[in-house]
């Protein structure tokens, strides 16, 4: 992380607007898993791998590149 400039810094609970930015994130995952689960919301597990490979294959102009870049370290080669 330090590699980046990424400061790690832990937030309590009851103040979750200290971590602004994992809120935000949370809340684009939770969005796509709305959308691809529909009305049978038991199987969001089945989908998480899929939402999560969605979210980090997205560009974020925040950062200025896809999050599976500063997961990952390398660009993703998507299939044709």
């Amino acid at each position: 992380m330090a590699k980046y400039g990424v400061t790690h810094r832990l937030s309590t609970s009851y103040h979750p607007q200290t971590s602004g930015q994992v809120e935000v994130t949370n809340r684009g995952l939770k969005r796509i898993l709305e959308r691809t689960v529909g009305e049978n919301r038991a199987s969001w597990t089945d989908k998480l791998e899929d939402a999560l490979w969605a979210f980090r294959t997205a560009f974020k102009t925040s950062v200025g590149c896809i999050p599976y870049r500063l997961v990952y370290g390398k660009a993703c080669h998507l299939p044709l």
